[in-house]
């Protein structure tokens, strides 16, 4: 007991959020470090043609430009979320930026594809250290009263990046070489730092130590689960597939008992015995599943059913990001106010309904019979996000804010990789008619999401 009260002496005490000023200073910090990271996932994809022709490998080889930061990202986020716990968020976050930065220019330096995948990995880690804590960031930056409207805002931020970013890039790679897409971070990176080392807020730290073995173990499960997931959207070979899950499950479990009396477990599972955290993990997990199986399904179907061509497929693609853009600050003021099972339900019923009148288009649609069913979506998703992830961390207790955030950032990266794998499932199931399945059964995820929303409405409400 004595040792959780000795905490670092320069920890200031709980507060309800930064002076309006200060705030306006973090939020920008906040916003150009996770809009940086959020675009660089979306314009490596545009880069890999030119990569590839630049550095003379393959396809196959080159798709690992993407897969490398993933797998790095999504393996370290819970023992980040934690360490922040310990050493305070704001250090988390910054290092995570300073690595971002400095990977990028490793990016743009390299030479060859090992080269270049070593410093993606290195790029991976440190987005993950401004994922891991982002959320738990926002909710000492804004007070109580205001914390829907945060998220809102992180939300719109993260939207936009998405929604701007094939835009960026192509014009970028207009301009001058790929190397260009990574050397851009440079300087948003060095801002970023210069403002949040003055304005993002320190916070209370934990007062019991780091386990670096469990650490291990945790990012370890996560990331071989993640990839036994990837693999199988992928057709891999199904003992490769089989022993990726088993294997990762069996560390997960090894963990979860190397820390059953821990205060602050690995992985969070003491955090699931609230209903209202469980809930909206659940609700999350099923509701970035529909956007997987969603932004998976929809370029084949625009393409290979509808007959259109790539930029009208682009086209196409953008209304649902751009739309939940938009709702995303409106739907966290919302969440200051009412309660977020009733938005998240109704946002989620909306996603259904847009996925399924995306299914049963007819056969030679307008483009304004296109664009108007995206737009359904894209609000259903906007209505659902933001209230969503302020029950999770409201939800959790102040002191686990590293642990809840790494949860939404892992639920996030789950659904979608589970959402991925399921859309490549129906495309071997049903060939032709593989993309028409896979929005169907994104319309079914909705539905379930939906449920488990409405259900948080009769658990009670969080208390931040």
């Amino acid at each position: 007991m004595l040792n959780r009260l000795e905490t670092s002496v320069s920890s200031p005490p709980i507060s309800d959020g930064l002076p309006p000023e200060r705030r306006i200073w973090a939020v920008l910090a906040i916003s150009l470090a996770v809009g940086m990271a959020s675009l660089d996932t979306a314009i490596a994809n545009i880069a890999l043609p030119s990569i590839a022709a630049d550095l003379k490998v393959s396809p196959a080889d080159v798709v690992w430009v993407v897969n490398v930061y993933q797998i790095a990202l999504v393996a370290t986020l819970l023992p980040l979320g934690a360490l922040g716990e310990i050493v305070g968020y704001k250090r988390i976050y910054l290092g995570g930026l300073l690595l971002f930065t400095i990977a990028s220019l490793g990016c743009a330096l390299a030479w060859s594809l090992p080269s270049l995948l070593i410093a993606r990995a290195l790029q991976g880690l440190g987005a993950s250290g401004l994922m891991a804590v982002n959320s738990a960031l926002i909710r000492f930056v804004y007070p109580t009263r205001m914390l829907g409207r945060g998220f809102g805002y992180n939300a719109m931020v993260v939207g936009t990046a998405f929604t701007l970013g094939p835009t960026i890039a192509s014009g970028l790679l207009a301009l001058g070489p790929w190397p260009w897409l990574f050397a851009v971070n440079i300087p948003f990176g060095l801002l970023a730092m210069a403002i949040g080392l003055r304005m993002l807020p320190s916070t209370p730290r934990a007062g019991h130590g780091f386990d670096f073995l469990g650490a291990f173990l945790a990012a370890a499960c996560v990331g071989l689960v993640i990839t036994g997931i990837g693999s199988a959207a992928h057709k891999a070979a199904t003992g490769v597939v089989v022993a990726e899950l088993v294997v990762g499950i069996v560390l997960g479990l090894a963990v979860i008992r190397r820390h059953a009396d821990h205060p602050a477990p690995m992985l969070p599972v003491d955090l699931f015995r609230t209903p209202m955290f469980a809930l909206s993990a659940a609700t999350a997990v099923c509701s970035f599943a529909v956007q997987g199986i969603g932004f998976v399904a929809l370029p084949f179907y625009f393409e290979d059913i509808l007959h259109r061509t790539q930029v009208e497929t682009g086209f196409f693609m953008t209304p649902w990001p751009l739309v939940v853009a938009i709702m995303a600050p409106v739907a966290g003021r919302l969440s200051d106010r009412h309660p977020v099972g009733l938005l998240g339900g109704v946002g989620l019923v909306i996603l259904g309904i847009g996925m399924t009148l995306l299914a049963t288009l007819p056969e030679s649609p307008g483009v304004l019979n296109i664009v108007w069913r995206m737009v359904v979506c894209g609000l259903g998703f906007g209505f659902f996000q933001t209230p969503n992830l302020r029950a999770i961390m409201s939800s959790a207790p102040a002191g686990r804010s590293g642990g809840a955030s790494g949860i939404v950032a892992t639920a996030r990266l789950t659904g979608q990789t589970t959402g991925a794998a399921l859309a490549a499932l129906c495309f071997a199931l049903a060939d032709h008619d593989g993309a028409t399945l896979a929005l169907a059964l994104g319309a079914g995820f909705a539905a379930v999401g939906s449920v488990m929303s409405f259900l948080r409405l009769t658990v009670s409400a969080p208390k931040p």
